[in-house]
């Protein structure tokens, strides 16, 4: 393979190691952008070496965001993670923190304070400064940034916004082009708009926990997993992009509301109205085959496996294959209608079925009968599925403090604007003196703020 199509496949700032892993070396702050100099310049350190993609300075990325500046005001999961797609998508985020950073800092096994996993995957792709809002200076310093931005995104209430005299009726004359976005608990026209919100307040306020109640052992249990973050946050992500896109024809910024409980509940509702959609209600809601008592990872001779066998064509192959041909003339099996109405009972046989083989001998026979079979993954034998390593989902990347983490590549792919993310987490406050400057700040001025404790420098972390 030519040096040119290395990093076309493999992308800025990689290389391979000798296992075939992808391994990316991050830089954090560049001295200068040297767009030219960014161009990859693939070579051999010594014969026999795996070739590596050498950039000047921080690794550059070309993605449909680029040129779109973002301030990030935002912790803890939902914003962060709205924000962390922004970035990756080629916009540039300045991550604002308190003095203490960003709580999820210090969620998890960390190798230096600060620096947990969470935190690590939710926060690449931006630079980071502090800034102590509550202090006049603070919010000078803040509006400064503002006054030069494309997009804010905040996730405290509006009220607290308000009272940091940074609503949108204060930034909107400082920036009238600016993006104003929220993503907080509640709509701001209902008795709950002040309330505080998380996501499993949401989670059990959008019957999530009764719905796997009422597929379970009667319990209600949250999802464990930031459910309510993640689609809120993508979901933020969506109105900011189609915001921009009316920027751009109008030359108008404006506010945008993005609510958890209103998000949510359209989100479950949309699978599960069911009856209800009609007045009268014509049934209590729910989703049958959502709700099957069935409807999980099948248990198989030797563990279990993910079968869905969905449309008609697949349940023939799925008779054939399995020698149940005698379902097909069963009105519960032969039609979707029919299968539709009897799900309780379609999907018991089918666990009686999938018991009867191993996991193996299932997954061989029903991929030869393109029937739907995926397999039942945990949480580490996710990282060795065959095609995640064979797309190198999850590369291997040296951050420059925390060393040889794994990386996760972003999902979506451009033909005529590629992405890869530009840096990896930063430290607390490791571009506090950086922003400032771009932002027009004297070497004196920052010094002020340093000393006054409106700021503060990054320390290198122990080890």
């Amino acid at each position: 393979m030519c040096p040119n199509d290395m990093a076309q496949r493999m992308g800025p700032g990689v290389r391979r190691d000798d296992g075939g892993v992808g391994i990316h070396a991050y830089a954090h702050t560049p001295d200068a952008l040297d767009l030219l100099g960014a161009l990859p310049l693939l070579g051999r350190r010594n014969k026999g070496d795996a070739p590596i993609a050498h950039l000047t300075g921080a690794d550059i990325t070309m993605g449909p965001l680029e040129g779109i500046k973002v301030v990030d005001m935002t912790t803890v999961l939902m914003g962060p993670y709205a924000t962390q797609m922004l970035g990756d998508y080629g916009a540039e985020i300045i991550k604002v923190e308190t003095l203490d950073g960003d709580v999820t800092r210090q969620i998890g096994p960390t190798r230096h304070p600060g620096m947990g996993p969470v935190f690590l995957n939710t926060n690449r792709s931006k630079r980071s400064i502090c800034l102590d809002l509550k202090k006049p200076a603070g919010r000078d310093a803040v509006l400064r940034l503002i006054a030069s931005a494309d997009v804010l995104v905040y996730n405290v209430r509006p009220q607290a916004m308000a009272r940091l005299q940074l609503g949108y009726d204060v930034v909107s004359k400082i920036n009238p082009r600016l993006i104003y976005a929220g993503v907080f608990g509640f709509g701001q026209d209902g008795p709950y708009a002040a309330k505080p919100a998380y996501d499993d307040l949401i989670q059990g306020a959008t019957a999530l926990p009764a719905l796997m109640a009422q597929t379970s052992d009667g319990v209600p249990r949250y999802v464990p997993n930031a459910l309510v973050d993640r689609i809120v946050g993508l979901t933020a992500v969506g109105a900011i992009c189609a915001s921009l896109v009316h920027r751009d024809r109008t030359g108008r910024g404006q506010r945008v509301d993005i609510p958890m409980f209103e998000t949510m509940a359209g989100f479950v509702m949309g699978d599960h109205m069911g009856g209800l959609t009609y007045e009268p209600p014509l049934d209590k809601g729910g989703y049958a085959r959502h709700l099957s008592p069935d409807r999980r990872p099948y248990k198989t001779a030797d563990g279990y496996i993910c079968v869905i066998v969905y449309n008609d064509k697949q349940w023939e192959n799925f008779f054939r294959a399995t020698g149940r041909d005698d379902l097909q003339s069963n009105p519960k099996f032969a039609t979707f209608a029919g299968r539709a109405v009897n799900i309780d009972t379609v999907y018991a046989e089918l666990a009686r079925i999938l018991e009867t083989k191993t996991t193996a001998e299932w997954s061989e026979i029903l991929e030869k009968a393109d029937v739907p079979v995926m397999p039942m993954h945990d949480l580490e034998s996710l990282l060795h599925d065959p095609h995640i390593v064979a797309t190198n989902f999850f590369p291997l990347v040296d951050h420059p403090t925390e060393g040889r983490i794994r990386n996760m590549k972003v999902s979506a792919t451009w033909s005529d604007t590629p992405v890869q993310p530009a840096r990896l987490a930063p430290r607390l406050s490791e571009h506090s003196e950086e922003i400032l400057r771009e932002a027009g700040f004297s070497k004196n001025e920052i010094a002020a703020l340093v000393r006054d404790g409106v700021t503060k420098t990054a320390g290198m972390p122990r080890d």
